[in-house]
């Protein structure tokens, strides 16, 4: 029989594996359980597949006594299980609860008394009360709040940031019960910092799609203000510039090819639906989400503009994507708007290859790009090249400098050769 662990991380995914080093840092006896034997067997060779946990940490999660698992027998030895599998969308575009329904069921055929389960995925208010915990009471009869405690807390992972991490960023806490808050909260103190006790499970989950969705929005909005500024002559870069100087009332944000990542471009979706259940149209995201749709084909129409006038026809035309992942600094490309870019590129005859250092293979369609590795020569063998995400290593004056013109979405270059978004 498995000896008692204090905590059952289920998903080593980028929510699940920073949460499980930052338990076993503090202390807790960790496992982590993925239906991935590629995900497993890595780690338990100590390779990471996350940003922001590298080889050492896990190496030193190891050390630790920390176990990477297919089997979902070690859920029965759990004190607390927290459940950070994906929740993505379907093809349709409406929300897939698919993973937390399954790894929902694991955990109820292994529920014992006493145990504290956590979702930690993101989802439309209340997908805990009435998702999760039928499925959990249903399974092993028992029941929420009496038996065992069953909580929400949504996860707030920055890729890359080294500053704000699982410790140091604030954390929501909520319970389906005064008694499963309070149980959660003492959890959840011996990892974090600074915790916030919602008032129930719905408005946790809420508070979580409002802040993707407060990004989502306003991310549109200077987008279609880049958009309206293009169409009058207006230097957008300089009317953002003003108005960042306003020290009250005014949160910055910048234009770009798009939105990207596993949280912006989805969590809106589930905001969206949940609302239509319920008959209320949310017709801010429908409009924030018609201008960001936009944005790839704006800059595909901006970039044919461009090699048009310095070669003559866009066919055939050689163009380098420089920074293909969703945000600077990071690995990730889940939702990168360099792959409709890409896509839109190729329709029209161009030749398209990219440079990333943090990005070993990148395919659009099913089809790889051409990944360039020395940035000198792909920049001097390019008719154009499109600073799609500033990256560290990208050195201005380079870009700057290269024979090829320059189309940047960032508002980060200057130059005769350069043409911003």
């Amino acid at each position: 029989m498995r000896k008692s662990v204090d905590l059952v991380v289920v998903g080593l995914g980028h929510v699940g594996l920073p949460l499980a080093h930052r338990a076993t840092e503090a202390g807790l006896r960790t496992v982590g359980l993925d239906v991935s034997e590629t995900v497993v067997n890595g780690l338990s060779a100590g390779r990471s597949h996350v940003g922001g946990v590298d080889d050492a940490k896990v190496a030193a999660m190891l050390g630790a006594g920390f176990e990477a698992t297919v089997d979902p027998t070690v859920l029965g030895a759990a004190r607390t299980v927290v459940i950070c599998v994906p929740t993505g969308l379907a093809r349709d575009g409406t929300p897939d609860l698919s993973s937390v329904e399954a790894a929902t069921r694991s955990v109820a055929t292994e529920l014992r008394p006493g145990t504290l389960v956590v979702l930690e995925s993101t989802s439309y208010p209340g997908t805990t009360r009435d998702l999760v915990r039928p499925l959990l009471e249903d399974a092993s009869g028992l029941r929420a709040g009496e038996d065992f405690h069953l909580a929400y807390s949504p996860q707030r992972i920055d890729p890359g940031n080294a500053h704000w991490t699982v410790r140091s960023t604030p954390k929501i806490v909520s319970g389906h019960t005064p008694r499963c808050a309070k149980r959660a909260t003492a959890f959840y103190g011996r990892l974090v910092d600074n915790l916030v006790v919602a008032r129930g499970t719905r408005e946790a989950e809420m508070a979580k799609l409002l802040e993707n969705t407060y990004r989502y929005v306003n991310i549109a909005l200077v987008d279609e203000i880049a958009l309206f500024c293009h169409e009058s002559g207006i230097d957008t870069w300089d009317v953002l510039h003003c108005a960042a100087t306003k020290p009250f009332g005014y949160a910055p944000f910048t234009p770009g090819a798009g939105v990207g990542g596993h949280c912006i471009p989805v969590d809106p979706h589930y905001l969206a639906a949940g609302a239509a259940a319920q008959g209320f149209p949310f017709r801010m995201l429908a409009a924030a989400h018609d201008v960001l749709g936009r944005m790839p084909g704006h800059v595909v129409e901006r970039a044919l503009r461009l090699l048009t006038e310095v070669r003559g026809d866009p066919r055939g035309a050689r163009v380098l994507l420089l920074g293909v992942s969703y945000k600077p600094g990071v690995a990730d490309v889940r939702e990168s708007p360099a792959r409709p870019v890409a896509a839109g590129l190729r329709a029209v005859g161009v030749e398209v290859s990219y440079h990333d250092p943090y990005v070993d293979g990148f395919s659009v369609e099913g089809r790889p790009l051409s990944r360039a590795t020395e940035l000198a020569t792909a920049l001097d063998g390019s008719d154009l090249a499109i600073l799609l995400q500033e990256h560290p290593c990208y050195d201005m004056g380079q870009l700057v400098r290269a024979r090829c013109a320059l189309l940047d979405t960032r508002g980060r270059a200057a130059g005769r050769r350069v043409t911003l978004l």
